[in-house]
């Protein structure tokens, strides 16, 4: 019996790099920025030891930001323009309810629990949680638990508004 894969087309295992893309500098696509993210989470030493976390007000960081190239609207082209930011959250803390303005992103928990809240709900995130979410997505990511929580987040294009929304856009709790 004769079946044939791509493996066994190609030949020698440790040949097959020749068959993928090369990597981009720069991601373009949400598959390429969720990867990123995880690289991002799967090395502490790059992030770790940047964290404070603030009593008196959200603490973030700003890790990288890359701007567009000229042109980077049309597909293919890199890099795209985005912003990669490091948050802490003591407990209690939140972001209130708000969307992203016209930029994409990926949230990951690196540290901790937050929970997402939306219209559709609320979800608590541990970590290595991911969250991808369109332009205009509305949300509010607390820190519930009773343990600081460390979050990666993604903007593309770079982050350049985010617009607070009232609570009354907030999913209503159920009395009983």
């Amino acid at each position: 019996m004769n079946s044939d894969s791509d493996l066994q087309i190609a030949g020698d295992l440790l040949e097959v790099q020749h068959l993928l893309r090369p990597a981009r500098e720069h991601p373009a696509t949400v598959a390429e920025f969720v990867g990123l993210a995880r690289s991002i989470a799967g090395d502490r030493s790059q992030w770790a030891p940047l964290v404070q976390y603030d009593a008196t007000t959200r603490w973030y960081h700003r890790l990288l930001s890359v701007p567009p190239a000229p042109g980077s609207a049309r597909a293919g082209e890199t890099p795209l323009g985005y912003d990669v930011w490091l948050l802490s959250w003591i407990p209690g803390q939140g972001s209130g309810l708000h969307d992203h303005g016209l930029s994409s992103g990926v949230l990951t928990v690196l540290d901790g629990e937050l929970t997402e809240r939306t219209d559709r709900g609320k979800r608590t995130l541990g970590p290595g949680a991911q969250r991808v979410f369109a332009p205009g997505y509305v949300h509010e990511v607390v820190n519930d638990s009773l343990e600081p929580a460390v979050s990666l987040h993604i903007y593309y294009p770079g982050l350049t508004d985010m617009p607070m929304h009232s609570a009354q856009c907030a999913p209503a709790e159920a009395t009983v």
